[in-house]
């Protein structure tokens, strides 16, 4: 079925929906076979009908790439420039868009789907949908970009367990051991990395590990975690509405989590004032809390916690001074070639404030392994 012939039958379905609302399948085939002279056979009809229901209700031509269980991201930068990343990396497809119009109209009815307006007053939008799996939009409107961009974030369940990833070969056996008696010996950590480098596959994978008679409260933007663990509550922060109203923030969840009797507190992504909250809590008597956060290296994390800190009004002596106390071990993980731990830190206090020193490197341990082993026997475990 060409796609002029799916514009002319959507353009009949839109005049036609001023004196009928409701758009039947009855009436999409009755189109289809009008703007087509009535010479449909039933392979072509069932193509259309599949295509027009893209069209009003999924996300038109992107649908087939967002079905594909191995993409991650969809990505949008003018009619004729559609690509996808996932396994195989970042690559251009053969998807097309009739026009800018055609983007532009997509765009702006995903972005009502997740209750947000774009339009020109507002050129660009933020949000989630929730249509099976969890898929973060933004997208930006022309003058502010040459073309309508739009950018399709594909979050799958975190369901791996830690032989799961051990097998896949983000780390080797000896690592495997580690990660384990980090979380036997309930150690408050961090997993750090960039986007897609597996930081909450990870994390899933270790709170797997947690023991089945500890209760987890964990706080998120969207529900990625899934971790094999009967005692695992999950809160969701929710956006404002259209009208600015609404919203539930993760800094509100983490609060309402200290409540809930938790044996372990977890924030999915620290991402803006929580972490004055969390730090917090881990002060306070709950060991073994965890969470991730964007960093380039375990020894750029106190900074980034520092800006963010000071969204929620916290100095950086006393986000330092908090961090020192409650953070014992940072784990990196990085995407080159392919998804892995690469280095383990843990925190130090200094004079100047917390700094992360390295402890295992690429395969190489350094001299502050000692202060790893302290700290789990100190615990009661054993080093691997």
């Amino acid at each position: 079925m060409s796609i002029d012939l799916v514009e002319r039958v959507r353009e009949r379905l839109a005049r036609g929906s001023r004196d009928t609302p409701a758009i039947t399948a009855a009436a999409v085939a009755g189109a289809v076979r009008a703007e087509a002279g009535g010479l449909v056979g039933h392979t072509d009809l069932l193509d259309a009908l599949t295509r027009l229901r893209q069209e009003f209700v999924g996300a038109g031509p992107l649908d087939p790439l967002l079905r594909d269980p191995t993409t991650t991201d969809v990505l949008v930068t003018a009619p004729d420039q559609v690509w996808v990343d996932g396994a195989a990396g970042l690559r251009r497809t053969e998807v097309r868009f009739p026009d800018e119009d055609a983007v532009r109209r997509l765009a702006q009815r995903l972005a009502m789907s997740a209750g947000r307006r774009l339009d020109d007053a507002q050129p660009y939008v933020d949000g989630w949908l929730r249509s099976g799996a969890h898929i973060r939009l933004h997208a930006v409107l022309p003058p502010v970009a040459e073309h309508t961009c739009l950018s399709l974030r594909v979050l799958r369940p975190a369901a791996h367990g830690l032989a799961d990833l051990r097998a896949l070969g983000m780390f080797d056996d000896e690592i495997h051991e580690v990660l384990s008696a980090i979380v036997a010996a309930r150690l408050a950590f961090l997993i750090s990395g960039g986007t897609g480098a597996g930081k909450t596959t990870l994390l899933a994978a270790l709170l797997g590990c947690v023991p089945h008679e500890e209760r987890i409260v964990c706080v998120e933007d969207a529900g990625e975690l899934e971790p094999r663990h009967p005692q695992f509550v999950r809160l969701i922060a929710r956006p404002p509405n259209i009208e600015g109203a609404g919203e539930v923030s993760l800094r509100d969840l983490v609060r309402q989590g200290l409540r809930m009797r938790p044996d372990r507190l977890v924030v999915g992504e620290m991402r803006g004032a929580e972490v004055v909250e969390l730090l917090a809590s881990l002060n306070t008597g709950h060991d073994g809390g965890a969470g991730t956060v964007h960093a380039n290296s375990p020894a750029e994390v106190p900074a980034r916690l520092e800006a963010l800190a000071a969204l929620g009004g916290l100095s950086r002596a006393a986000l330092h001074s908090q961090l020192a106390a409650a953070i014992h071990v940072v784990v990196h993980v990085r995407r080159v070639p392919r998804r892995a731990v690469s280095q383990i830190g843990v925190l130090a206090r200094t004079s100047e404030g917390a700094r992360v020193d390295p402890v295992w490197t690429d395969g190489v341990w350094t001299p502050h392994r000692g202060d790893l082993v302290s700290l789990l026997r100190s615990r009661g475990v054993e080093v691997p």
